[in-house]
This record gives structure tokens, C-alpha cells and sequence, in this order.
């Protein structure tokens, strides 16, 4: 009998999909659950794009990406991340997703150890393993806002280990990294010789303090840094990410967009250089409108007694929920049954995240505001049962 992939079969599937999978059967429901700007792509952007398939722009382009765009890119990532690189070091991918699968694939080989953050974005664990490498994770407390704790993570390094992943500002936690806590990690991965890729893609989504990408203070060439046009310019079906990489590390990443998907879609690939060079300002009002989204949720979250980290940047909420007697999974589906809110449950951002819940504010105000309402109200009656 013909078999199918175990490594495949037993992938446990994220449970931010498995919520919106029922959430969309509803006939009432509220998407606090996905990450999904609830902002049309800048019409700037949507123009560019529209120009470039009727100007025939509709072939392949070279596997890292128009040279423009790259151009583009090194421009950006000099000037505002102070990044010092060159443009053999820029590559382009179909979203920020497959360019953290190819720094894997770069740095390792095969029952090597990666680590990632728990709570973390679920497609770090299960991308390393279906590359075949061991997910070994990182604990992120609620009660310290989610900031790494360098002593305990340097314990979990070995010989094995090839590299860790950072998320800052962060999915699912809100939380942004310091300059020192950067300036300590590198040190940390200098010191047992491993790399660091940085997932920097809700880098302009900030409320408090200031984005800082590691590979401005990286002297050797260790820090891959992974950008992406998706959420800050609400592009997320156009499927574009970007990379800055030490060469010898860009080169294999490019080996392996070229063996697995070719190139990114040249229509996206036009639309990302429209909105890294054209006008900023769409960001600016964005990033106000999610922060008024944010406070609505906390106020919600405080008059009720729900304990919470504050979010600095990116536009989640995290919660604790241990009160209620339940599980994050439990919680989740009780809650979608009972009141149509869709949130992400805290399990499927890593094994010791399920007395948490991860709450996405960036949907319509009418939409957030009813939706964290039931959420409350769904937790109060499970905390006086």
C-alpha cells in the first residue's frame, strides 16, 4: 500500500486556521483570531500593480527578485534599519513565510536544533519540522511582557543548536525588544557561534518605544533579518517578504527559492517597490487606527479584571485565562460556540501557552469592540461558575 508522509500526516495544523475554518461557517462571527489588516492596500499601491499587468509584467523575474525592487530594498533597510549591506545580500520571496523556511534550510542540516519562541507564531515549529530539524523552544512569561530571558535561553543551547528565532515586535505577544535585550542575544549567539533570524515583519506597527533590527550591531555575519510587505502596508494576499542574509547564507536561500517556487509573483514583486518608495503616510494612519483598536480592548480587559500584557508593537493582545478552569483550545471553541468571537487559542503558539489567548485587533472598530464585549462577558461567566 502507496504511504503518505508521516512527517506531513502528523503535522499539527495551526489553531488560528482551525478557528477561522469554523468561525467562517457562522452565520454571525467576529475575526479576532487572524492577523489580517482590515485595510484595502493603499490604492497607490493597487495602481502599480494594475500597471504593471497591463504593461505585460506578467513573467518570470530572476529567482531573488527584480533588481529594482532588491535596489529598492537595499535603499530601505540602510536607511531606516541601519543595516549595512550589499545588494547580493538582498533576496525577494513569496511572503515573509518561506523566507524564514530558507534561513532554516540555510544554517542547517537535518536533526539539527533550531530554537523558537514560545508563545510563538505556530509556523516556526511546524516549518522546522518538516525541514527536519528539532523545534526546541523558548519560554516567554506573561507575567514579564514577554521579554527573553538570555540566562535561560543559553541553557538550551548544544552542540546541535544552529541557530534561534526572534520575533520583535512580536506575534502573538505584542512585546518589541530593547537595544540591549538585541545587543545580549547577539552576544549570547556570538559567543556558541549560532545564528539569529530576525522576523522584523511588524516593524513599522510600533506604539511604544523604537524598532531595532540586531543586524545593525552584527560585526561577523550572523543575523539574517526577514521583512515583509504584508502587514504594514496591508498586503497579505500579495505575498511578498524580503530578506537581508550574510552572503553565504543569501546565496543558499536563493537556492532554495529557486528549486522550490522560482521566483515571487512579478505583479507583487511591482506592487512591494510602489509601496517601499512611494508615499508613507498610509502607515501612519494605520498604526493610529490599530492603536485605537488596542485601547478599546484594554479598557474592556481592566473593567472586567482580565489580566493582560500591554502590546508595544505588532496588533495582538495576549490574556491569561487561567480562571476560567479551562484550556486555551476549550476556552476558544466554547467561545466561538457561544458568542460567534473567534480568538486564537494559546496552545498552538507553543506547549507551555495554554492558560493564555491571543486576541487580533486588527479588524474593523464596530467588529473589535463587539467581539472583545462577548469576550469578556463569555470569561466572567466562566469565572463565577
Amino acid at each position: 500500500m502507496r504511504t503518505i508522509s508521516k512527517n506531513l500526516s502528523n503535522l499539527t495544523r495551526s489553531g488560528i486556521r482551525m478557528i477561522l475554518d469554523k468561525a467562517v461557517l457562522l452565520e454571525e462571527s467576529y475575526h479576532l483570531e487572524i492577523g489580517d489588516p482590515g485595510f484595502d492596500t493603499p490604492e497607490h499601491i493597487q495602481e502599480a500593480a494594475i500597471s504593471a499587468i497591463r504593461g505585460g509584467n506578467t513573467h518570470y523575474t530572476t529567482h531573488a527578485g527584480m533588481p529594482s525592487l532588491r535596489e529598492a530594498i537595499l535603499e530601505k533597510v540602510t536607511k531606516e534599519n541601519n543595516i549595512g549591506a550589499r545588494f547580493e545580500q538582498i533576496g525577494v520571496t513569496p511572503g515573509g513565510v518561506f523566507a524564514v523556511a530558507a534561513a532554516m534550510m540555510a544554517i542547517s542540516e537535518k536533526g539539527d536544533e533550531i530554537l523558537i519562541p514560545d508563545p510563538g507564531w505556530p509556523n516556526y515549529h511546524t516549518q522546522s519540522v518538516v525541514i527536519g530539524l528539532k523545534p526546541v523552544y523558548y519560554h516567554l512569561s506573561l507575567d514579564s511582557n514577554f521579554q527573553p530571558d538570555i540566562s535561560s535561553i543559553e541553557s538550551m543551547i548544544s552542540s546541535r543548536t544552529r541557530g534561534i528565532v526572534i520575533n520583535s515586535p512580536g506575534n502573538p505577544t505584542g512585546a518589541v525588544f530593547s537595544r540591549q535585550v538585541m545587543q545580549d542575544l547577539l552576544e549570547m549567539c556570538e559567543k556558541h557561534d549560532i545564528y539569529l533570524i530576525s522576523d522584523e515583519v511588524y516593524e513599522r506597527i510600533l506604539y511604544e518605544g523604537e524598532h531595532f533590527s540586531p543586524a545593525s550591531l552584527d560585526p561577523d555575519g550572523r543575523v539574517i533579518s526577514i521583512f515583509a510587505t504584508s502587514k504594514t502596508y496591508a498586503m497579505t494576499g500579495w505575498r511578498i517578504g524580503y530578506y537581508v542574509a550574510p552572503q553565504p547564507v543569501a546565496k543558499a536561500m536563493g537556492r532554495a527559492i529557486e528549486s522550490y517556487l522560482s521566483c515571487a509573483s512579478s505583479v507583487s514583486q511591482v506592487a512591494a517597490q510602489a509601496a517601499l518608495t512611494g508615499p508613507q503616510d498610509c502607515i501612519a494612519e494605520m498604526v493610529r487606527s490599530y492603536a485605537e483598536r488596542k485601547d478599546i480592548c484594554v479598557e474592556a480587559l481592566k473593567k472586567a479584571g482580565i489580566g493582560y500584557a500591554t502590546p508595544q508593537g505588532a496588533f495582538y493582545l495576549m490574556l491569561g485565562i487561567a480562571d476560567t478552569g479551562l484550556g486555551s483550545y476549550d476556552f476558544s471553541t466554547q467561545l466561538l460556540d457561544a458568542t460567534g468571537v473567534a480568538i486564537a487559542p494559546g496552545l498552538t503558539f507553543g506547549p507551555k501557552s495554554d492558560q493564555i489567548i491571543r486576541i487580533s485587533y486588527c479588524a474593523n472598530k464596530e467588529d473589535v469592540e463587539e467581539g472583545i464585549h462577548r469576550m469578556c462577558s463569555f470569561y466572567q461567566a466562566c469565572t463565577n461558575v
